[in-house]
């Protein structure tokens, strides 16, 4: 493994999540609304502001634990093709372990799930194509 790209690319997954995040979540204002129909639930965007350092301290530790993930995964071929995979798996897995699982245990609703289901989906494979772009193998074969 290459610690400086694994590193590369773990800031690059970083930058792509809180930017599509950003338009996505931010921008979008049918889904923001949606949000700001279970206030008792979620935080204002005050209380965000100031928890926001913690969460992304911990997004850029993910990253980097996604970014070694691909490296010790991938299987040779394109970036964006292993990337999209790639990112297409965790997709599936955000939705289904943290999505659905606040929709379970959250009073959330139905739209609001499917929306975060659909939106947090093409985030995370955005972010595989990223980290699929920049992590590169190594010209010997060698991750």
């Amino acid at each position: 493994m290459n610690f400086t790209r694994i590193a590369l690319a773990a800031l690059g997954g970083f930058v792509a999540y809180f930017v599509l995040g950003g338009l996505t979540f931010a921008a979008l204002p049918w889904l923001r609304n949606e949000f700001l129909k279970y206030p008792g639930v979620y935080r204002s965007q005050e209380g965000i502001k100031s928890a926001m350092p913690t969460g992304m301290a911990a997004m850029f530790v993910a990253m980097v634990v996604l970014a070694v993930i691909y490296a010790m995964l991938y299987q040779g071929g394109s970036g964006v093709a292993e990337g999209a995979r790639f990112g297409a798996l965790i997709g599936v897995f955000a939705v289904c372990a943290f999505v659905v699982h606040n929709y379970v245990n959250l009073n959330i609703g139905l739209k609001l799930t499917l929306e975060q289901a659909a939106a947090y989906f093409v985030e995370w494979m955005v972010v595989g194509i990223v980290i699929g772009i920049i992590y590169k193998p190594a010209l010997s074969g060698a991750h």
